[in-house]
């Protein structure tokens, strides 16, 4: 069946109506507490099908590819495939994962901007062809090793902010374009369209402007909610142009629930406080410092490079008029960048306690490192009837339901139960 995998070794929660995120994860961590404090995702898939729902009303002329990169989990790609999205991969285990849902080559697409020729040959036997150019040199290699290609070139957009530090950037200029548009053309080399990227972290609207207008520019050389209204004039329907995008954090970032476990504590009564911090304490208030079982070698990777999009929320029950402590969390490697929040306020917690991140979906489902003896989290997955229900109106048939078990309201889980995961 497309979209489902015969082996994948996990399965879906079903939840009646009167069961919530909330109750899952609080009965995931008695399991925990009872059989060892292994850090856990709970991952809503049905919060996927809305946010295509969403897409399909706001940006219909607009085909999604997911990027593989983003969260490869095995719910993830199925559901995402079963929705009759495309897929964006950057590497040859990318590919074959998505190959093994039954995605048909013309859903694929090959977009790591570096390409080792090994991999552009198994894509060219694979019958994946449309895949992403920003120099001669690529191209050159990509003549020699899949003369079916069908390239985008890609090209660079202006998106560093003033507060941003410049990082690596792929993509060509404008002024490029034509000379790669000329090799193309003497290797034999189709150029079917234009990409660019743009950092989910970029707020700056203009970017997205000149980005679209800076496509439209490339597509005059040769190429025979702010953004919908850009292409309708830079791409109307009676151009014949195809629009696709790379829409990764959008679709799961909010899917998925990360729980994690303190495993340390230390406290002080250091003066030596972030700034802003000594005018609201006393100076007799204790500073605790908690180890969590997860960190940036593991869950929190994108911490190393961008800012934490998420707070800690305490999971036990405290009172309103409790008082707050300054606080810092760090993973389990005793590293010193493994920090994952360097100063917040929470309630005097204990080891053993249990911490919530929520809107961990994005980055942090791929593959992870092994350092310290890391265990990767458990995925628990879950979806609501109702969601289940919009699932089977885009074509999941009962065949598929071997993945999925219900969960009733009144959940009590125990190492028996099949609220299965996946590691």
């Amino acid at each position: 069946m497309k979209g489902f995998l015969e082996d994948a070794n996990y399965s879906i929660g079903l939840l009646d109506e009167g069961a919530t995120l909330a109750d899952v994860i609080d009965n995931c961590i008695y399991e925990h507490t009872h059989t060892g404090k292994r850090a856990f995702y709970v991952g809503d898939l049905g919060k996927l099908v809305k946010k295509n729902i969403q897409w399909q009303n706001v940006m219909a002329p607009i085909k999604p590819f997911y990027p593989v990169k983003c969260n490869s989990t095995p719910g993830v790609l199925e559901i995402l495939g079963t929705l009759g999205i495309g897929f964006a991969c950057s590497s040859k285990s990318e590919m074959a994962l998505v190959q093994d849902l039954g995605i048909s080559p013309e859903n694929i697409i090959y977009t790591n901007p570096c390409k080792q020729a090994s991999q552009i040959k198994y894509a060219a036997k694979a019958g994946i062809n449309i895949m992403t150019c920003d120099n001669d040199i690529e191209l050159k290699k990509i003549a020699r090793s899949h003369p079916n290609a069908k390239l985008l070139l890609h090209i660079a957009t202006e998106d560093i902010t003033a507060d941003e530090e410049m990082n690596m950037k792929f993509g060509t200029t404008l002024k490029n374009c034509r000379h790669l548009m000329e090799c193309a053309k003497e290797f034999g080399i189709q150029i079917v369209g234009v990409k660019f990227h743009v950092s989910n972290t970029c707020k700056e609207l203009q970017t997205y402007i000149h980005a679209i207008s800076d496509a439209r520019c490339v597509f005059d050389m040769a190429v025979n909610h702010v953004i919908r209204p850009l292409l309708d004039i830079y791409f109307p329907k009676e151009s014949g142009v195809n629009v696709i995008a790379e829409p990764g954090c959008y679709y799961v970032s909010s899917a998925f629930t990360l729980a994690v476990n303190i495993i340390a504590k230390k406290t002080e009564c250091d003066k030596l406080l972030p700034s802003g911090v000594e005018q609201t304490r006393n100076d007799d208030e204790p500073v605790f410092t908690y180890y969590i079982n997860d960190g940036v070698y593991g869950s929190f990777a994108s911490k190393l490079s961008e800012k934490l999009n998420t707070i800690p929320e305490v999971h036990k029950k405290y009172k309103e008029d409790e008082p707050l402590f300054t606080s810092s969390l760090w993973g389990p490697s005793c590293d010193e960048l493994d920090q994952i929040v360097e100063n917040c306020l929470l309630p005097e917690l204990s080891v053993g306690d249990w911490l919530i991140f929520d809107n961990m979906g994005s980055g942090t489902l791929g593959e992870q490192s092994t350092f310290n003896d890391y265990q990767r989290p458990l995925i628990y997955y879950m979806m609501s009837f109702s969601d289940w229900d919009e699932m089977q109106d885009a074509g999941i048939t009962s065949d598929t339901m071997k993945n999925f078990f219900f969960v009733p309201s009144c959940i009590q889980l125990s190492s028996e139960d099949r609220f299965s995961t996946a590691a």
